[in-house]
């Protein structure tokens, strides 16, 4: 080793050397290990140590005075007193871990599934077990919901599938044919002026049934939707309505956001045009006097938004929902969620009804 040059200390990577007496200091930490240890032992143990302990100091002060009775009256008197708050206070000490199992629990039952126990340095042993089991029993409930979810999603992507596939049917196949028939029948009624009333008839009876073929088309999907997009449907369908119930139904959308409606996703589109399609069902049904509705869709960042608001009486919606958790409402709400949305219905007797649905348009 160089020597070191007169003046300088060499500084040394090697281990100081234990001070004298330390190897009988505790470390740092040790204290509060103790304590952690303390506080995680078993409510009967908890109790059993601090009554131990007061009445351990009870005997040690008697000892000390020489057991006189005035002397040990006062002492024992005074070690029932500290022993019985040293027992509430650590009951209630054990107890605070329940209160918070009591508290993820009610979040939970609100609804917040993503509420999780959290470890308490009070808990003991079987207290914290029960946390992390609980913790477990969440955790595989919301990934069983998650999959639910994915399923109903796919479920309702390929039920709107099926019924686009059907409409189509039905208005490129069976009402084609049914406008041929008609026009047969038209032919055969100059061809043949003798039977000119019968196939007059045919005539009527055909064309009903396109009508009605061409009605069920929409019903079960209206083309327009896939066609020209959102906005044109609910244009649509608030025609529809308004010619058969006599509602003043305005639909506002800007240009943005008629383009944004028509590039948006399929299962999108349908979501907000279901919710629509229901509320103007709920005004023409439930909202009697109701005169006038306003459907809106705006565009909120990469989320479109549909507000549908009606003028009718309005109406509870806890009692409505509570009496019928199927209803209408019930199945919007579902529906926005499958595609990563949400909806409001805001409503009260006397102030008319409104559904706001907000669903992002990329993917869900």
């Amino acid at each position: 080793m160089a020597d070191v040059p007169p003046g300088l200390v060499q500084l040394s990577r090697a281990p100081a050397a234990p001070l004298a007496g330390a190897a009988g200091l505790r470390e740092p930490g040790t204290a509060r290990t103790l304590l952690r240890a303390a506080l995680r032992l078993p409510l009967l143990g908890k109790l059993v140590g601090a009554n131990v302990l007061v009445l351990a100091a009870a005997f040690a002060i008697l000892a000390f005075h020489g057991g006189v009775v005035a002397h040990g009256f006062a002492v024992l008197s005074g070690a029932l007193a500290v022993s019985v708050a040293l027992d509430y206070f650590l009951v209630r000490l054990a107890l605070r871990p329940l209160d918070e199992l009591g508290v993820v629990a009610d979040r939970v039952w609100s609804g917040d599934l993503n509420a999780r126990v959290v470890a308490s340095p009070m808990a003991d042993d079987d207290t914290a077990r029960l946390g992390v089991t609980i913790n477990r029993l969440l955790d595989g409930l919301a990934h069983d919901r998650t999959r639910m979810r994915d399923l109903v999603a796919q479920t309702v992507k390929a039920g709107d599938e099926e019924r686009s596939r059907i409409a189509r049917e039905l208005h490129d196949s069976t009402a084609q044919t049914l406008a041929a028939l008609a026009y047969q029948i038209a032919a055969l009624g100059r061809d043949h002026p003798e039977v000119a009333h019968r196939v007059a008839t045919l005539r009527e009876l055909a064309g009903a049934a396109l009508e009605e073929v061409r009605a069920l088309s929409h019903s079960v999907h209206p083309r327009v939707l896939d066609d020209l997009g959102l906005v044109a449907a609910l244009e649509w369908l608030s025609r529809q309505t308004a010619e058969r119930t006599g509602l003043d139904i305005t639909v506002v959308a800007d240009a943005g956001v008629r383009a944004a409606s028509a590039a948006a996703r399929p299962e999108v589109s349908a979501a907000l045009y279901r919710v629509a399609q229901e509320s103007l069902r709920n005004a023409e049904r439930h909202a009697f006097g109701a005169t006038r509705v306003n459907v809106t869709v705006i565009g909120e960042g990469n989320a479109l938004r549909l507000d549908v608001e009606d003028d009718g009486p309005g109406f509870d919606v806890a009692a409505a929902v509570a009496r019928r958790p199927g209803m209408g409402l019930t199945s919007m709400r579902e529906r926005v969620e499958l595609v990563g949305g949400e909806l409001w219905i805001e409503s009260a007797p006397g102030r008319g009804s409104r559904v706001i649905a907000i669903v992002p348009l990329g993917q869900g």
